[in-house]
């Protein structure tokens, strides 16, 4: 636990400290998101944050191979993949942040970082835990499936990037999530499970270190650059974690067929905001969830009267409740779980649809 906590602690160190120089080069060189009609900020604000997390993601990989046990992860490629994938993506989402690059582009770049990341033996599902059996399917099946997981997971990720600090605060209460359920779910083969764990605890300082800088008022956003990043970042998390589970592990006793699904239920229900938004867009849009609106569920919290902070601390909890819920079934009997799952969803409803009426004046 204490090198995971280190690597974050770098993560966030370097990320933090970068970042007002990303912000001179962003100012310097135009990188700037002007207001369109379906921004919530009335000034342009420069964007290019992700270049910042890039820094402390490769500065914790540097300093987890010099540890003791993160280094035992460097014995194959699958993390200089993930790292290089990384480079890749954020260099698309640069470009974009520079540019405005058309969606296909956008998507042919995310294929490109996926394969690299995942292609030739790489970081990538080796079978599906499908009804309690090891469904293994043939390899560019499990491929395509690895890169449709990116191109979702980046999707889910951009989608919460609507507010100030909202990607950056639920990314980190995602990875938070899902670091405590990978480091507590340990099979036999620790390394797969390090990985995931690992990525998970970079993921959260990267956050954190950035999010000084991107709570409202923002000095600067983490652009496409930031967005892709981390949405790579949490599949490959999630691809290491749910492509090497065993459905037979002798020491968490995880036999029956809901524990099979978890690997794959934990992660999707702990974006379940990002993806809820990217499911309802692809329905509002006809499919094309690519074209913009203003309809997204930041969107949504705004118009009912939510002023812009309250919003996103209201979108961190029910973030929290649906990750905190969801973990407790790992701790907890079935019942205690629902019930505290239910409660939770209960208080955010109750404060999403409360406060508002709470700042109206009665009508004489």
């Amino acid at each position: 636990m204490r090198e995971y906590l280190l690597v974050a602690i770098v993560a966030a160190a370097i990320t933090y400290v970068t970042t007002p120089g990303v912000r001179w080069l962003a100012v310097h060189f135009g990188a700037f998101t002007p207001v369109r009609g379906r921004d919530v900020h009335t000034v342009p604000v420069p964007r290019l944050g992700g270049l910042a997390m890039l820094f402390g993601f490769a500065g914790a990989m540097l300093v987890a191979s010099r540890l003791p046990y993160l280094g035992t992860l460097f014995g194959n490629a699958d993390l200089i993949r993930v790292l290089a994938a990384a480079a890749i993506i954020t260099a698309l989402g640069a470009i974009d942040d520079f540019r405005d690059l058309d969606p296909m582009t956008k998507v042919a770049g995310t294929v490109l970082a996926a394969i690299v990341m995942s292609g030739f033996g790489g970081v990538q599902l080796l079978f599906l835990p499908i009804l309690g059996t090891q469904t293994v399917l043939p390899q560019p099946v499990l491929l395509a499936l690895t890169v449709l997981v990116v191109i979702a997971t980046t999707q889910a990720v951009n989608f919460a990037d609507g507010l100030d600090g909202l990607a950056a605060g639920t990314v980190a209460i995602a990875a938070t999530a899902f670091f405590i359920w990978t480091y507590s779910t340990r099979p036999s083969d620790d390394n797969v499970f390090s990985q995931a764990s690992f990525l998970s605890a970079v993921m959260v300082g990267c956050c954190l270190g950035f999010l000084p800088h991107n709570f409202h008022p923002a000095k600067l956003f983490m652009g496409d650059a930031g967005a892709l990043l981390l949405g790579l970042m949490l599949s490959a998390a999630t691809i290491s974690f749910t492509g090497s589970f065993s459905p037979v592990d002798s020491t968490a006793q995880q036999t029956s067929k809901v524990a099979i699904l978890l690997p794959i239920a934990v992660p999707v229900l702990i974006l379940a905001l990002p993806i809820l938004d990217v499911i309802l867009a692809f329905v509002r849009r006809g499919g094309k969830f690519w074209h913009p609106d203003k309809k997204h569920l930041h969107h949504r919290m705004l118009q009912m009267g939510h002023p812009h902070r309250r919003a996103v601390l209201l979108l961190y909890l029910w973030s929290a409740s649906v990750s905190g819920g969801v973990l407790s079934f790992n701790y907890l009997p079935t019942y205690a779980a629902s019930a505290i799952l239910v409660s939770l969803m209960v208080m955010a409803v109750a404060l999403t649809l409360g406060l508002p009426r709470l700042g109206r004046k009665p009508r004489l």
